[in-house]
Parts: structure tokens; C-alpha cells; sequence
């Protein structure tokens, strides 16, 4: 991947552009989640100091009819002025001349967060002219919003081609991580794919079995192969009408030398709630009526196993039902168990996507792994093998 950095492009005495995700949690007019404005500081202040007017864009919500004070990114400036340390203003629009005169009364090395980008239409049409408008308004634009980058939009790929363009330290590190992860990784590669479907997975497996040495499944999804095997699954949770899938993902493993790591055991009950009665047991030994809820100790010592061995890490998704003791366990075991061979250097492991990062920071083993992306949709995407063109508009004007 090659993209422009802060370390390659001058903002010295410019008005810069950053596109940042303020998509963040809000309940009562408060921020509940500052994850996102967290990552984003270290490129504000970055830009801040070298003496540029550090101007904010971000969608916000699902606004659908303009603007709307539920959907209003002003509720946002707070947290933003706490994790900064710093006054932020804020202009009441992204384009036009509301914006232009924030901007214009904005100071060197001051920062400003402009209103909800998708309050205009034509932000998700990625309309030529919000673009320009957009542009109109800068000198340089840094795209800090990994997590919007699997969107054409006209705040994060059109308005690319319009100015010098770079990625901010946020958009880097998830860049360099993923690439250190799967487009030259150290290999043996192992991914883990948990969750509950395969239907909502399948182009992510499909990519997977093309590009890693060990694919270990979990979860609902485990069940699924399982059953396809000709396991019988009792009343887990399974999609039947996918087993023709699974066997095809696991065909075009066989034939590319993907080695497919299934649960050997689990832990089998016949209620879904924390602390219901259950039992270990093999695989194939579960009785009508009861449902694997997460993977059981041989698989763990299984997967400890093929970890091990391996060099390079990607995760996304949980072994069972992580929210409900005591079917937390086998997630919390095998992350401890990645976080501490990346802690001995021994294993590099980037995680994301869905469920993961709750997941490993249940398992308090977050701040341990190499990388945890927060993007969500976009860390999907990527995995799938899908262009994000956030990222390709970044790519072809380095």
C-alpha cells in the first residue's frame, strides 16, 4: 500500500481537512464511548502544532430529512475539547458560507468540528459538487476514518481527488497493521472467525481459506461446518441450509493447504442464560435438545496449540456466547493465550470487526494484542478482500 503521511506532506500554515469518525455512542446529550475521539487526538494535535487550522468532518447518525438536532455533531464537542485538552469551535455547517467563516475566524493551530456532512444529500450519493464544496474549504485533506473508508462518500473518497491527500496517524496504523496482517504477513497465518452465521460471513471465509495456513472456527458459525461434517448439532444454533457452503469453504481449503481447526468439544446446555446448568462434552455427543454455547478445554488446548505455531494472528469474532458466564470461557482463554505469545514477540495479532473488540476487552486482554481495529464494517470488508475506496482514493494520489 502506498499513501501519503503526515510524515510526507507540509501542513505548515495550511487549513487541513481531517475526516475523522464522530459516529460515536451519545444517550442524555453525553458521549458514553470516547474509543474514537481517543485515537483521533494524536492527529489533531499533531497537525495543531506544526501550526495549521485543523478543520473536523464527520457523518453523524442516520439523519433523513436534513438537518436535526438529535442527529447535530455540536453534542460531540465536549469530549472532544476534554480528550484535546483544548477549545474547539464549531461551524453549524460542512460547506457554504457558515463553514468558510468559522474556518476564517479559526487560528493557527486552532480546531474546528463542521456540522454533520450527512445533513446534504449528497454526502452518501458522493455528489461532484459537495465535494468541491467540501475542498473549497482547505488546502490539504487527511483521512483519519478507517472505519468509513469501505464508503464512497463524498467526504471520503471524492473530495481525495481534489486536494494533496494523506492519511492521518490513525488511518496509518490500521493500514500498516493490516497489511503486516495479511497483504505480506509473516507466515504461518492463523485467523480465528467466530460469531453466530456463515450466511453474513461467507465472502470473509471465501477470502480466508485463499490467503491463511489455519482458519479456526467458533461459535454458531462452528456449528454450522459441523453439521455438514454430519455431526449431529441438537438444538444449537445452525444454518442448515448453508451446509452445501461450509463444505464448499472447506473444498477450497483442502485444495489450497488451509488446515480448518473445528471444536472438538464444548460446553452443552439446554438454556441460554449466564450460569445455566451444562455439561463438557465431545462434539459428538450432543444430545437433542441441548445447545454447544461455547467451545469446551480439549479445543482450547487445540487452538493453543496451532497458535503456537503460527506467526501472524487475525481475529474477528467470539468462541461462544462471551456475554454469559460461564460460556465466556473459551474466548477469554485463547485470547489470553494470543495476547501472551504477542507479549513474548513470538505472534503478531490484529483483531476486529462485529463483536471482537467487546469480546477481547471482556477477556481484558485487549491492550495486549497487536493491533485491535475499532472500524467495524470496514475491517470486514477488508478481510473479505473487498477495495475500500477510501483508501484506494489515497493510494492513487501518493
Amino acid at each position: 500500500m502506498r499513501f501519503q503521511t503526515l510524515d510526507t506532506i507540509d501542513v505548515a500554515g495550511k487549513t487541513v481537512l481531517v475526516r475523522a469518525d464522530l459516529n460515536v455512542p451519545v444517550a442524555d446529550g453525553q458521549v458514553t464511548d470516547t474509543t474514537r475521539i481517543d485515537r483521533l487526538v494524536p492527529t489533531l494535535t499533531e497537525i495543531a502544532a506544526k501550526g495549521a487550522k485543523v478543520v473536523v468532518m464527520s457523518h453523524f447518525g442516520r439523519p433523513k430529512n436534513g438537518p436535526d438536532t438529535k442527529n447535530s455533531l455540536r453534542q460531540v464537542v465536549p469530549a472532544v475539547e476534554k480528550a484535546l485538552g483544548a477549545p474547539v469551535a464549531f461551524a453549524e455547517d460542512c460547506v457554504g458560507e457558515k463553514a468558510a467563516a468559522a474556518i476564517a475566524a479559526l487560528p493557527a493551530g486552532g480546531v474546528l468540528i463542521l456540522e454533520n456532512t450527512r445533513f446534504h444529500a449528497g454526502e452518501e450519493k458522493n455528489d461532484p459538487d459537495l465535494a468541491k464544496g467540501l475542498a473549497a474549504l482547505g488546502d490539504i485533506y487527511v483521512n483519519d476514518a478507517f472505519s468509513s473508508a469501505h464508503r464512497a462518500h463524498a467526504s471520503t473518497e471524492g473530495i481525495a481527488h481534489l486536494l494533496p491527500s494523506a492519511a492521518g496517524r490513525l488511518m496509518q496504523a490500521e493500514l500498516e497493521a493490516l497489511g503486516k496482517a495479511l497483504a505480506a504477513p509473516e507466515r504461518p497465518v492463523a485467523a480465528v472467525v467466530g460469531g453466530a452465521k456463515i450466511s453474513t460471513k461467507l465472502d470473509l471465509l471465501l477470502n480466508m481459506v485463499s490467503k491463511v495456513d489455519i482458519l479456526i472456527l467458533g461459535g454458531g458459525m462452528a456449528n454450522t461446518f459441523l453439521f455438514a461434517k454430519g455431526v449431529r448439532v441438537g438444538s444449537s444454533l445452525c444454518e442448515r441450509d448453508m451446509a452445501d457452503q461450509a463444505r464448499a469453504i472447506m473444498e477450497k481449503a483442502a485444495a489450497g493447504g488451509c488446515e480448518i481447526v473445528l471444536p472438538v468439544d464444548g460446553l452443552m446446555s439446554r438454556e441460554f442464560k449466564a450460569n445455566a446448568e451444562h455439561r463438557v462434552a465431545a462434539v459428538t455427543d450432543i444430545q437433542d435438545g441441548e445447545m454447544m454455547l461455547d467451545a469446551g478445554p480439549a479445543t482450547v488446548e487445540l487452538v493453543g496449540r496451532k497458535l503456537e505455531g503460527a506467526k501472524t494472528l487475525v481475529w474477528n469474532g467470539p468462541f461462544g456466547a462471551f456475554e454469559l458466564v460461564p460460556f465466556d470461557s473459551a474466548t477469554n482463554a485463547v485470547a489470553a493465550i494470543a495476547a501472551n505469545l504477542t507479549a513474548q514477540s513470538k505472534l503478531l495479532s490484529v483483531a476486529g470487526g462485529g463483536d471482537t473488540v467487546a469480546a477481547l476487552e471482556h477477556a481484558g486482554v485487549a491492550a495486549r494484542f497487536s493491533y485491535v481495529s475499532t472500524a467495524g464494517g470496514a475491517f470486514l470488508e477488508w478481510l473479505e478482500g473487498k477495495e475500500l475506496p477510501g483508501v484506494a482514493a489515497l493510494e492513487k494520489h501518493a
